[in-house]
């Protein structure tokens, strides 16, 4: 049972409903009347003598309503036990008699439902001006408060009883809130259009640092005569619900536009931008390094190194503080509470400059002069801090309290987690790009026949990384090959297909093949590999392209060919500058069709610049980038200066799909530097040819090569007389070693193996491998040619 007010409004509820008690002092029912039967299910005698507290379920308030001090009526509302033991839910009205008879009480006991609809109009007036969650007031002409509803405390919180009647919302309310809701009355009064809940701060002037939204509907009112004598407001607190709606849109900004991009700065932006204005006036990220550089994040220490990625402000950003960009390091007082993962809450900044003794360097670091309070939140994964973000307030508003600081956590973590995505994409994307530069030669090669620079541009994303890749590849007789090529698809896949090909492009270059033929041979190794290996996103062997350019530098010529690869830029010594004609064969893997080499007679210093397809050097609209590259070949520049200005200006940003760029100048060897012969196929011209060499070697200085060098073209030379067909050629090469060849007619091609204890012959080729630093042979269009080297001392 539960005491109600006002439960029968001004009377009695009528008699044909109700029964009536009289009741002595102790509760005890004297005699009683009217509708007994229908609420307690018994006649009236059958009550006579019994408690009034015995016949409802909750006989204590009953017991406190009769023995309440005053002599006022009473209404409650209560359940009866019926005889049958269902409760009646009734009203009752205790009417107190003067003491002294032996009746004390009478009460008037009716249905609720009987009651309900007599009081419900004057319940709605009382519940407007006595209940404290619904504001009720009139503001005057002049907006001073006539009347108001509200306990006064609600208008001064500092608990002074001052009744707001003839009062401005100025002497009551944070004048900036006052003017703002004024200005709205005033509107309201003036044109007569209502106001319905228009939400507004509405801080007590009391208490400036306690924040609170009211939810105000308002309308203008009129005397008989439809003369406007004032305006009526209706507020609500709805504090806790903005508060909540509030919280409700940061989060959902944090979970719609954090983690959108795997950028660490972009995210780190996104994060300020998501708490400037609505949560802070003013917002860093401060981020570990480890984080940009893809490395697992360490503890946080005294002085650990951070760096200012993202700011936000309300307006301009405080010159006084550290900048975006500078680098940041927080001292023991202030990263003790980070390293523990804690959020550090100042509501008071002024109290923590008097309490650190803040120095210039600690201002810069966590005082702005506008701000008055402030929260440091670390940005960590599983126990890993990688970096801090911090929070002010200017004393505009309301200070943050220990309530911010679930959400701001919140918040924080959503953004650690896209962070630490962005940080394992970082990782991702180093490893990638680390690998491909591992899988590629030095950018730098300086050979007798060229100089060249390799230059390799990841993609700006791991998605674009891997499969182009150069190669700058050492031949016999001073020849040098360059090899570009792409491998269809990207990421690790790529990579590795990448190093897989480049290693095989290296083993046939050995054989010394002319670049058609080395690129069938390469055509055959990814047809097998395809078969056995299927495509996946990442890539496959199928579809790599490949071009193979051999240039030598004493016929001072070149022969390339190429299997789906676009021909390279020529830039000749006088700046003249076209594209190959070089029609490209299939693509590796791809089709049948045979690979057409071209030839190409190249003048020393002549430009070859190898590309991949994504920088298009190929392209006819490519006439400005071609002539910036013949500008910087004939002034002198290295070839790395010459790819440079080539990428300075065909990217203006993170290429989309990773570009490799081979530049190489040619050269032909010194005047002199070659010395040839043709001989007889007969065994005398062995002894003329060690003549030869010999005197040759000793115009070259090279006379401490002279028994080694007779012994090796004795050999070469018996071997041609013996088992080839004339004509005979002999040719010495001096560049960082000597190089001596014997050409024959015929395409049999020498084996090295070990003569037997009894065999006659077999032991030259073996002699010659002990001698010389290197040997092998190739084909020519004429027969064959067997080389070797041998180291210079000098």
């Amino acid at each position: 049972m539960t005491p109600t007010t006002h439960a029968f409004g001004n009377g009695p509820p009528p008699g044909e409903a109700a029964a009536v008690l009289m009741l002595d002092p102790d509760g005890v029912v004297l005699r009683c009347a009217g509708a007994v039967p229908a609420l307690a299910g018994c006649p009236p005698t059958e009550l006579h003598g019994r408690r009034v507290a015995d016949l409802v379920t909750e006989p204590d308030v009953w017991s406190g309503a009769l023995g309440a001090e005053g002599e006022g009526r009473r209404t409650l509302r209560a359940s009866l036990l019926h005889r049958d033991g269902a409760p009646v839910e009734v009203d009752a009205l205790v009417l107190p008699l003067p003491a002294g008879g032996d009746a004390r009480f009478v009460v008037y006991v009716a249905p609720a439902a009987a009651t309900r609809c007599g009081v419900e109009d004057e319940s709605l007036l009382r519940a407007l001006f006595d209940q404290d969650h619904i504001g009720l007031a009139i503001h005057g002409t002049d907006l001073r408060i006539t009347r108001a509803n509200l306990d006064p405390r609600f208008f001064t919180p500092d608990h002074q009883e001052v009744p707001p009647s003839g009062l401005r919302l100025g002497d009551l309310l944070v004048p900036q809130d006052a003017a703002a809701i004024e200005e709205r009355l005033r509107r309201v009064l003036d044109t007569g259009e209502s106001v319905i809940g228009w939400e507004h701060p509405a801080r007590p002037l009391a208490a400036p640092g306690r924040e609170r939204v009211l939810a105000v509907s308002a309308f203008r009112l009129h005397d008989a005569g439809e003369r406007a004598i004032g305006v009526a407001v209706m507020f609500t607190d709805v504090t806790e619900e903005h508060t909540a709606r509030r919280r409700l849109a940061l989060l959902y900004a944090a979970a719609t536009r954090l983690g959108r991009t795997l950028d660490v700065t972009r995210n780190a932006d996104e994060l300020a931008g998501i708490l400037v204005p609505d949560f802070a006036d003013l917002v860093s990220v401060d981020l570990s390094d480890t984080v940009f550089l893809g490395r697992e994040p360490g503890g946080f220490l005294p002085g650990t190194r951070l760096r200012r990625v993202a700011t936000a402000a309300v307006d301009a950003w405080p010159p006084e503080i550290y900048q975006r960009g500078d680098t940041v390091r927080a001292r023991e007082a202030e990263s003790r509470a980070l390293r523990d993962c804690r959020t550090v809450h100042v509501p008071d900044l002024a109290a923590l400059a008097e309490e650190l003794g803040a120095d210039a360097e600690r201002r810069r670091l966590l005082f702005p002069a506008a701000a008055s309070s402030a929260l440091f939140v670390p940005l960590h994964v599983q126990g890993s801090v990688l970096g801090v973000l911090g929070l002010w307030r200017t004393p505009d508003r309301v200070p943050f309290a220990h309530g911010d600081i679930p959400l701001i956590e919140d918040i924080a973590s959503r953004a650690a987690l896209s962070l630490e995505n962005a940080r394992r994409y970082t990782t991702e994307l180093r490893t990638v790009e680390t690998l491909q530069r591992s899988l590629l030669p030095p950018s730098g090669v300086a050979l007798s026949a060229a100089e060249s620079s390799g230059i390799y541009v990841p993609a700006g994303n791991a998605s674009g990384i891997g499969g182009c890749w150069y190669d700058v590849i050492e031949l016999s007789a001073a020849r040098v090959a360059f090899v570009i090529g792409d491998v269809a698809g990207h990421g690790l896949g790529a990579t590795a297909t990448m190093g897989r090909l480049r290693t095989a492009v290296q083993t046939l270059s050995d054989l010394d093949l002319p670049p058609e033929e080395l690129l069938t041979h390469l055509d055959d190794l990814v047809v097998r590999l395809g078969a056995t290996e299927p495509q996946t996103q990442d890539g496959g062997v199928l579809g790599s392209t490949c071009l193979y350019c051999v240039y030598d530098p004493v016929a001072g010529h070149c022969v390339m060919a190429s299997a789906g690869h676009p021909p390279p830029v020529l830039i000749t010594p006088d700046g003249c500058h076209t594209g190959v004609d070089l029609t490209p064969g299939p693509a590796l893997g791809t089709g049948t069709m045979p690979f057409e080499p071209v030839e190409l007679a190249l003048a020393p210093d002549s430009v070859l610049a190898f590309h991949t397809r994504e920088l298009r050097l190929d392209d006819s609209s490519t006439e400005p980038l071609h002539a910036r590259m013949a500008a910087a070949a004939v002034s002198g520049s290295p070839p790395a200066g010459i790819g440079r200005a080539a990428l300075d200006q065909a990217l203006t940003g993170p290429p989309a799909d990773d570009v490799a760029l081979l530049v190489a100048r040619v050269r032909t060897l010194p005047e002199g530097a070659t010395s040839a012969w043709e001989l007889k196929a007969d065994p005398s011209i062995v002894g003329e040819a060690r003549r030869l060499i010999i005197g040759q070697l000793a115009d070259w200085g090279l006379d401490e090569l002279a028994f080694t060098t007779e012994l090796i073209v004795s050999e070469l030379i018996t071997n041609a007389i013996r088992y080839a067909k004339p004509p005979i050629v002999l040719r010495m090469i001096r560049d960082k070693s000597l190089i001596c060849e014997v050409s024959d007619a015929s395409q049999t091609q020498p084996r090295l193996r070990r003569a037997r204890l009894m065999d006659e012959g077999g032991r030259g080729l073996f002699l010659i491998a002990q001698l010389a630093h290197r040997w092998g042979s190739r084909y020519t269009s004429t027969g064959k040619t067997i080389w070797t080297e041998q180291r210079l001392t000098s």
